[in-house]
């Protein structure tokens, strides 16, 4: 296994900048963001380390030489919106977004690209099958075209009141990750998998990993803490009690997490993601925050 970090979490740092951190904090491998250009829908997007739009072969070298120079792989592309949202025209521009990032990477000899499935929040997971339908088959149809994989988040995306009530990402259980894969049998539609999601809504993850690890193209590690003074207050229909920590602050056993993975014989990026406003004062302090995760995490890799 390779370890690395999201790069969502450096927005004020360059592509270079990106690199040359990495590169001496001694990171193996970054995934790098590729939100399009411009204001940030919510936090932790909206960054741009690889601008996919009218991407080239020439930016395609210049992007793997700045990684050469700095003994940096890249793990994947990553961008996170909502694809199956019931406004048609935003649709449309999330799935042409997704497809450039696919050919992006296919230039970059990358064949790892990261994203949401999505989900009209007002319905049922049942309710969203037919958009899933309508949207999905011609995603991973231009990513096979490519020769690249596509990984989705296991994040269900229902943190605040404007994701209420459903959360805008279905792919958050393996009652629907085994559907998706029926529906979609393709070898180039996996998982990106992050344990913290598992934690809060109590799934299995040693079992999860034992099940589907052979679908996981790309591995987020981010820890959970269960705050039990708001759970008693809000109870689990209520929001807020589950808070994204770094790494070994949270209640994922990362000991199992890391056998199982062993086990099922995952060898690819384990890419640190942080999503802890205790290290959000400044820039300092979420790179601290990198260099935190590291030091716990390699006692694993």
């Amino acid at each position: 296994m390779q370890l690395g970090f999201v790069s969502a979490i450096l927005p004020d740092l360059s592509l270079e900048e990106v690199f040359a951190f990495a590169a001496a904090e001694g990171f193996a491998c970054v995934e790098l963001m590729c939100w399009p250009v411009g204001k940030a829908e919510r936090r932790y997007a909206g960054v741009t380390h690889v601008d996919v739009e009218n991407f080239s072969a020439e930016d395609a070298r210049a992007v793997n030489q700045l990684a050469a120079e700095h003994g940096v792989q890249i793990s994947g592309l990553g961008y996170y919106p909502n694809p199956l949202t019931p406004d048609l025209e935003e649709r449309a521009l999330y799935v042409g977004h997704i497809k450039k990032m696919i050919t992006a990477a296919r230039l970059l000899g990358l064949d790892v690209v990261n994203t949401f499935i999505g989900r009209d929040q007002t319905k049922s997971i049942e309710g969203n099958w037919t958009a899933f339908e309508a949207v999905w088959p011609e995603i991973i149809a231009h990513a096979e075209a490519e020769g690249v994989k596509v990984a989705i988040e296991n994040c269900p995306m229902l943190f605040t009141l404007d994701e209420w009530p459903g959360g805008q990402n279905m792919a958050i259980s393996p009652a629907v990750w085994r559907e998706m894969f029926r529906r979609l049998p393709s070898p180039n539609f996996g998982l990106n998998f992050d344990p913290s999601h598992l934690v809060w809504q109590h799934i299995d993850m040693v079992r999860a990993i034992r099940e589907f690890g052979s679908r996981f193209f790309h591995v987020h590690a981010k820890d959970l803490k269960i705050h039990a003074d708001r759970l008693y207050e809000e109870g689990v229909m209520g929001l807020g009690w589950s808070i994204p920590k770094i790494p070994g602050l949270g209640d994922v056993n990362w000991g199992a997490f890391f056998s199982e993975l062993s086990d099922v014989g995952y060898r690819g990026p384990v890419c640190i993601e942080v999503e802890d406003r205790a290290f959000e004062v400044d820039l300092a302090a979420r790179q601290h925050s990198l260099r935190l995760s590291r030091r716990y995490l390699e006692a694993y890799i």
